[in-house]
């Protein structure tokens, strides 16, 4: 397993590590962003989706659970803080996004949905470490 780990002092850091970072994907990943709510996991879209030329406003999808951006890869951002389980998630269709090998899905709240992600993931943690200082792991199998 592969583990990289970096500390970001601000927002433009994080922005600027997803960035660098989103320029290794090649299509089909998916990442799996852990964190407490407010750690970061949606600046870190923020910089992935400039990574991939991505030039549209990168919002969270917590209340419409995916958005679609289009760049060099297409980005599907999800948000399944509101899924109460893998069934409901399936029953929307939102399964079939993962492992497209023209796009990359960022997946929050993806312990909701344990049961229909693919093997290869990609984890990414964000831990607060104080008001805007984080760690990134990031941990591919």
């Amino acid at each position: 397993m592969k583990v990289t780990k970096v500390i970001t002092n601000n927002v433009i850091e994080t922005e600027q590590f997803a960035k660098q970072f989103a320029q290794t994907l090649t299509g089909g990943e998916v990442l799996l962003l852990h964190g407490d709510l407010g750690a970061g996991k949606t600046h870190f879209v923020k910089g992935l989706a400039v990574g991939l030329d991505i030039a549209d406003v990168i919002t969270s999808p917590t209340f419409t659970i995916h958005n679609v951006y289009y760049g060099k890869l297409t980005l599907n951002h999800f948000d399944f803080y509101r899924i109460e389980d893998s069934m409901e998630a399936e029953m929307l269709g939102l399964s079939e996004f993962f492992g497209e090998p023209a796009s990359v899905c960022a997946v929050e709240w993806s312990e909701n949905i344990v049961d229909l992600l693919p093997n290869n993931c990609i984890d990414v943690t964000i831990n607060k470490l104080g008001q805007d200082q984080r760690e990134i792991i990031i941990s591919a199998k």
